[in-house]
């Protein structure tokens, strides 16, 4: 009993980022999750740790400037080596996704830079979901560029906790599902894919390259938090069900790890096709994700057997 009452209140702790709205955000990266249970996907074996450890990496990694390079058409990256970060490029200025940490957004800015841009043209901000490695940077990319930051609905109460060194977090519009940002041409549907955050957003658009139309997917995250309440799997199997149905052929993810991301900028400039463009993978973090949570699901639910 003594066991049980233990590893309720460990996976209870490590929860609580994603159940309590205002919760600190740094905990789950902070203490290491249970490295139970084990699923194999397509081959490759994962463990919750295993899954944290090749999102986030060291802190070096979440800091460190990744070289910033073309996606496809005018979709750019400019994150860090596990932290993303995207630029999406037009004629009436620019939509950033994603701020990282507050630290980083020198870093950010400096990428614009290299790709010959000006970050002063980011004129919207977009998040992916309310933790502070994704969007703490909110407060000083708006103070740096003036940008509209928009953000769904169901992730305002969060993002309105977050206040780095004070500063309150701005929201200048309000999403909901299925509702589009438009700048310049360059269309955004925000589609509400819970689980992870109530507010965790899946984003997409299309590209053009080589006289084609691509479907780009920027990916919300799917991992379960430690304790799965009712509530939160019925979340994640419509999420899941969702994210399958979202025509792609670019999926892109909030760690560059859900999409393979050194790997494939490892073939840039090979002379063969873009890399990104790969539809076969599109659902594989949907999988892996999917089969973590049914196996966490199923041990929580045995744990509480009598």
């Amino acid at each position: 009993m003594k066991t049980m009452s233990k590893l309720k209140l460990i996976t209870c702790l490590l929860g609580a980022a994603v159940l309590a709205p205002g919760a600190s955000t740094g905990l789950p990266q902070n203490v290491p999750p249970p490295d139970h249970p084990v699923v194999t996907v397509k081959g490759q074996t994962y463990t919750p740790r295993s899954i944290l450890a090749r999102n986030m990496g060291t802190p070096e990694d979440q800091t460190a400037q990744f070289p910033p390079h073309k996606i496809i058409g005018n979709i750019y990256y400019v994150g860090t080596r596990t932290l993303s970060s995207f630029l999406i490029v037009t004629a009436q200025g620019n939509i950033l996704i994603d701020s990282t940490y507050e630290r980083n957004v020198r870093t950010i800015e400096k990428s614009v830079t290299d790709l010959g841009f000006k970050f002063s043209d980011v004129k919207i901000l977009l998040g992916n979901h309310a933790h502070d490695d994704h969007q703490e940077g909110d407060a000083l990319v708006k103070q740096s560029t003036g940008a509209q930051v928009m953000a769904m609905a169901e992730d305002v109460p969060a993002l309105q906790a977050m206040k780095p060194g004070g500063k309150e977090h701005p929201i200048d519009r309000i999403l909901h599902d299925g509702e589009s940002v438009t700048l310049g041409g360059t269309t955004l549907v925000a589609h509400l894919t819970p689980g992870h955050t109530r507010g965790c957003t899946t984003w997409t658009t299309t590209a053009q390259e080589g006289g084609r139309t691509y479907n780009v997917v920027f990916g919300c995250s799917l991992r379960a938090p430690a304790m799965v309440t009712s509530a939160i799997a019925e979340e994640l199997n419509r999420s899941y069900r969702f994210v399958r149905t979202l025509p792609c052929d670019v999926l892109l993810g909030d760690h560059p790890a859900q999409y393979n991301m050194q790997e494939k900028h490892a073939k840039l400039g090979s002379g063969g096709p873009n890399p990104f463009i790969d539809p076969a993978n599109c659902t594989t973090e949907a999988e892996i994700q999917e089969a973590m949570f049914k196996a966490v699901l199923a041990e929580q639910q045995s744990a509480a057997r009598p």
